[in-house]
């Protein structure tokens, strides 16, 4: 790698574990890292978990403690907001016209929420969900109880929020496109279970269902009128309906971009000298020998490893087994694999009605993703699960699905 300054653009985990891991590895030279927010760069699953539901405060936000920037000699500019890249002059430009050289790029721009093109989106009590400011708002409206709330959105944030505010005691409504909410996720018969799991607190929902027009009084929302014609009462309004990958930089530099940057396992980009990682990487997977974009924080959290080895000239590669997690009333669900491999119903092991139970999803008899909710972590079932998954070796559904066999005798002999 040449001398001089390794620029990352991008103030999330990603970004910061970047830069963590470029001086882990003994990385010397000028590390800069431009962060668009005027936060420290912080984690985002608190924010519509424990932090939205005021279990955990501002300490456990930061990615890393806010000192270790100037400790470590990493140059932390905030609210930088980059506005150009040239790959051919290695420069990229910060706002109108400040220009700062690079010897390595890392991209990790993330990710902004989908709009929708509603009438009344813009009034009071409308919003959207992906910062710390959206949550220190939105923790603000709930906190108190006794509002209308309707959620538009049936993904994880969406019913991660709805959770969050039935428990803050509010009366929430959520729309969804699907018949089941989390289907395209986890199935029918999971996302059932999430359904039953909110409606026995109280959650409403229309589904599938759509919003048509947002109403207010004196610029203040009063409700969400549906495609049905039903009007909803409304005194908060979260659209919640997915990212989009942030990739105008990448764009107007002529990178190749498929939905997201693409990138090689070592999270290089096409243009030499430029790395992406995080929400905004289209990555090569060396598992499954296909590209993936996930948008949770362990890839995001392991893609900023992989791209600040690949930056030093180190080998790396992005070949964790993706895992997300997510918290909603009185279950905590763990899931690691590759759903869009998943080609069968899933195997379940223990009950779903008792809210204690592993699911194993199957292609060619393989597994490609398992689920664990509420399981004792004394078990380690996802330990067990990614074993699974990369020992790719055929598992008898029954033995899946048998109380008494150990997880661990499910594994290969080696």
């Amino acid at each position: 790698m040449a001398a001089g300054n390794i620029v990352i653009v991008g103030g999330g985990l990603a970004g910061a574990t970047a830069a963590k891991t470029l001086r882990a590895q003994g990385h010397a030279g000028p590390v800069i890292l431009l962060a668009a927010e005027r936060h420290h760069p912080y984690l985002r699953p608190p924010l519509s978990k424990e932090y939205l539901l005021g279990k955990a405060d501002e300490g456990a936000l930061p990615v890393v403690p806010v000192d270790w920037y100037a400790e470590n000699g990493v140059e932390l500019r905030l609210g930088a907001v980059v506005t150009g890249i040239d790959p051919g002059a290695r420069t990229v430009t910060i706002g109108d016209v400040r220009r700062l050289d690079y010897a390595s790029l890392l991209l990790a721009t993330g990710a902004r929420p989908r709009q929708l093109p509603l009438p009344g989106a813009d009034l009071e009590g409308v919003g959207t969900f992906r910062t710390v400011d959206d949550s220190r708002l939105l923790r603000a409206g709930l906190a108190g109880g006794g509002r209308n709330v309707v959620m538009i959105g049936s993904g994880w944030i969406g019913m991660e929020l709805a959770a969050a505010a039935s428990a803050y005691g509010n009366s929430v409504t959520l729309l969804g496109l699907e018949e089941v909410p989390l289907a395209a996720a986890v199935g029918p018969e999971l996302g059932g279970f999430f359904r039953a799991l909110h409606e026995s607190h109280g959650v409403r929902f229309r589904l599938p269902a759509s919003a048509a027009g947002i109403r207010g009084r004196s610029g203040r929302v009063t409700g969400v009128e549906t495609d049905s014609g039903e009007i909803l009462p409304a005194d908060l309004v979260i659209i919640a309906v997915g990212v989009v990958p942030e990739v105008s930089l990448a764009e107007a530099a002529g990178i190749e971009l498929r939905n997201g940057i693409l990138t090689d396992a070592s999270l290089r980009t096409s243009a030499p000298g430029i790395c992406a990682a995080g929400d905004v990487a289209n990555a090569l997977h060396p598992f499954t020998g296909e590209h993936h974009r996930s948008e949770h924080w362990s890839n995001a959290l392991n893609g900023g490893k992989v791209a600040a080895k690949a930056m030093l000239g180190l080998d790396a590669a992005l070949d964790r087994v993706p895992y997300f997690y997510t918290d909603q009333f009185d279950v905590s669900m763990e899931y690691s694999g590759f759903p869009t491999l998943a080609g069968e119903p899933p195997t379940i092991r223990g009950s779903l009605g008792g809210k204690e139970f592993l699911a194993f999803w199957q292609r060619d008899g393989r597994v490609v993703a398992g689920m664990s909710v509420n399981w004792p972590a004394a078990g380690k079932p996802q330990k067990f699960i990614k074993e699974l998954i990369t020992a790719k070796a055929a598992v008898d559904p029954h033995a899946l699905a048998d109380p008494e066999l150990p997880l661990d005798q499910l594994l290969p002999a080696a």
